[in-house]
């Protein structure tokens, strides 16, 4: 049986999704392309870029050797305030770099848990932990093979979601966000750090294979992430525009962003565009309201 054209055209992001990454995991250097960002930089290093979106030099050097390849637009552990004890979840783990710091933040009696979609990064992810468990003396990590539309993940499991710079590559937005709500217990939450957009990007820049696999040509409107995020169920929504990260990587003069501005009307710019967003939100507990004063 033939695929309908939708299908066929979320496999091809898929492919491409998974081949730009594998190529990332396989190389030396760190980021999409020749950068060390999501978006990339030739200027600045991968843990330059980590403390530049909030991690702090502790975590940075607590890190194995190569978990950190500069793929972050935010920070999401952060972000959700994790505790000792909690079992957290990561979109798009990539290397390892959020479940390990995660992995520290819940302590021995938590866990944390990675998925990811491509092998080459679920390799260099497994490889990480036994550095990971020197350092530390935890054994409280683990990396799944699987999409973040289908996660390999009971129902009403994890205390936390988080993901960093991942949903944007996602062709079934909607899904990832029923996902996510299916995946926490009552009164679970999400912390993600993605890119979004203030406006459309011009159909030049949307049909760019680089600029998807950096994280641009996916992004949606941060109204639409909103929606999305309300549609699955989940209340408390908090969407914080983060501009400076954008800007950032304009004014290091990138080389994706380099080509987008070639795009752009005149006069504009990247982060008229474009945006680093935080969007926090909560699964309703069990019996209780709605969450949101309705």
């Amino acid at each position: 049986m033939n695929k309908n054209p939708s299908i066929i055209q979320a496999d091809a992001v898929r492919t491409a999704v998974r081949e730009g990454y594998a190529k990332i995991a396989n190389t030396s250097h760190s980021g999409c392309g020749h950068g060390v960002s999501c978006c990339g930089s030739t200027v600045q290093t991968a843990e330059e870029l980590a403390r530049q979106v909030g991690y702090s030099a502790e975590e940075l050097a607590a890190l194995p050797e190569g978990a950190n390849m500069g793929l972050s637009c935010g920070n999401p552990a952060a972000l959700a305030a994790l505790q000792p004890g909690e079992t957290v979840l990561d979109l798009g783990a990539g290397g390892g770099f959020d479940v390990f710091i995660a992995g520290r933040k819940v302590g021995p009696a938590g866990r944390a848990l990675g998925v990811d979609m491509t092998p080459d990064m679920l390799r260099k992810a497994r490889q990480n932990i036994a550095a990971y468990r020197e350092r530390t003396g935890l054994d409280n990590v683990e990396f799944r093979l699987g999409e973040i539309e289908h996660l390999p993940v009971a129902d009403a499991s994890v205390d936390v979601v988080i993901s960093n710079c991942v949903l944007n590559l996602s062709p079934d937005k909607p899904q990832v966000w029923r996902e996510i709500a299916r995946v926490l217990k009552p009164g679970g939450r999400v912390a993600v750090s993605d890119l979004a957009l203030f406006r459309p990007l011009p159909e030049a820049v949307r049909g760019m294979v680089e600029a998807l696999v950096g994280c641009v040509a996916g992004a949606v409107l941060v109204e639409e992430t909103g929606r999305m995020t309300r549609e699955a169920g989940l209340v408390e929504i908090l969407l914080t525009p983060k501009p400076g990260y954008v800007q950032a990587m304009a004014d290091w003069e990138d080389p994706l962003y380099r080509k987008i501005v070639e795009h752009l009307p005149a006069g504009t710019k990247p982060a008229d565009f474009i945006t680093s967003l935080e969007v926090k939100a909560r699964k309703p507990s069990a019996g209780g309201g709605c969450g949101c004063g309705c």
